[in-house]
């Protein structure tokens, strides 16, 4: 069992790598048109060079979070930080 585990970590990577690819918008996309990076990975996804080359060079990376402590501007809010939630309660509670 363990003799397969190379090709199964390969193929693991592979198939990361071309979801990946379909899932990104093509404004992320860098260097080479969507269409390009998905034969790209297809192609050479058996000695890794098509994902490697996807995951350092085609996709746009966003820095990671942390850092600042506020609040992100359009981004995810707590059910109890979200004053249009709060309002719903209220309303839903005045209801009844």
């Amino acid at each position: 069992m363990l003799r397969y585990l190379p090709f199964l970590l390969v193929l693991a990577v592979w198939i990361y790598a071309f979801i990946d690819v379909l899932n990104t918008p093509e404004k992320e996309v860098r260097h080479l048109p969507k269409v390009a990076w998905v034969i790209i990975v297809l192609l050479f996804g058996e000695v890794l060079l098509g994902p490697i080359a996807w995951f350092v060079t085609g996709k746009k990376r966003r820095p990671a979070g942390g850092g600042g402590g506020g609040r992100r501007a359009g981004g995810w809010v707590a059910p109890d930080d979200n004053p249009d939630f709060l309002k719903g309660l209220n309303k839903d509670r005045d209801d009844l």
